[in-house]
């Protein structure tokens, strides 16, 4: 199989009559690292949760394809064994052992009949928390029950290392975070870095990406994708905010993102 081409054309999402995103456009291929930025409220978490299906989400205009699938026409569950999504606030599972959802995620990816071994299956699982420095016990606790808000993040990087999805969407992977979890998180993604994977970082902060590199920025106002660059485009609106851009596009403020 070649390198992933995940391309996003003249998006449009609603949600309850309200428009959200406004005609976006983005292409990511394997080996490329992209990060969305861009103000509270413009619908960049949005883009996330609509491009995995979610049925709060409904996407009236446009077409999402991977390797020249329709993604929109894939059920949830097809979806996410194409991409994968590291959430902002993952969710607890009490009675599912980390394991046991990894090796079940796992074997639903590779399909029936090409299930990993049990015992390949923990070898790979143990080196993958070793390199994220995640402790051992872990992998037999309830899946992020009890964890601090650096350990689920890192769980997230844990699954997605150990599923090594064509494309993977950070939806701001980097919040709550401290530099010491930050840069074990950022660790994990860039080992995991090459042509047969592309990301889509979504985050509010450029100190991310002073450890992840992206091969390019995106900025989102209004529900669309308005300036684009390379990692010297974080590193101005570091300094500068965002105010600056929006009185050089002529855009007024405005809230489009609608929480699920």
């Amino acid at each position: 199989m070649g390198k992933p081409d995940f391309r996003v054309q003249n998006l449009h999402v609603s949600v309850e009559g309200k428009e959200i995103l406004k005609g976006l456009n983005l292409h990511i291929r394997g080996g490329e690292i992209h990060a969305i930025m861009g103000p509270n409220g413009t619908g960049k978490s949005t883009l996330a949760s609509s491009l995995m299906g979610h049925p709060h989400y409904e996407v009236t205009a446009g077409e999402v394809v991977l390797d020249g699938e329709d993604v929109l026409a894939m059920s949830t569950d097809e979806r996410a064994r194409a991409l994968f999504l590291a959430m902002q606030y993952p969710a607890e599972v009490p009675g599912v052992s980390n394991a046991n959802f990894i090796r079940q995620a796992l074997n639903a990816r590779r399909g029936e009949g090409n299930e990993l071994p049990v015992l390949q299956f923990h070898r790979k699982l143990q080196e993958k928390m070793k390199a994220l420095n995640i402790d051992p016990s872990f992998a037999e606790r309830y899946l992020n029950e009890g964890f601090s808000g650096g350990e689920k993040k890192r769980n997230e990087i844990l699954q997605m290392s150990m599923l090594e999805p064509r494309i993977a969407i950070l939806d701001e992977i980097d919040s709550g975070l401290d530099i010491d979890a930050l840069k074990i998180v950022a660790n994990g993604v860039n080992q995991l870095r090459s042509e047969n994977i592309g990301f889509l970082i979504i985050t509010h902060y450029q100190r991310l990406l002073n450890y992840i590199v992206p091969d390019h920025v995106h900025v989102m106002m209004q529900g669309r994708i308005v300036r684009s660059g390379d990692a010297k485009l974080a590193e101005e609106l570091e300094a500068k905010g965002y105010d600056w851009l929006k009185k050089e596009l002529g855009i007024e403020d405005e809230t489009v993102e609608v929480e699920a």
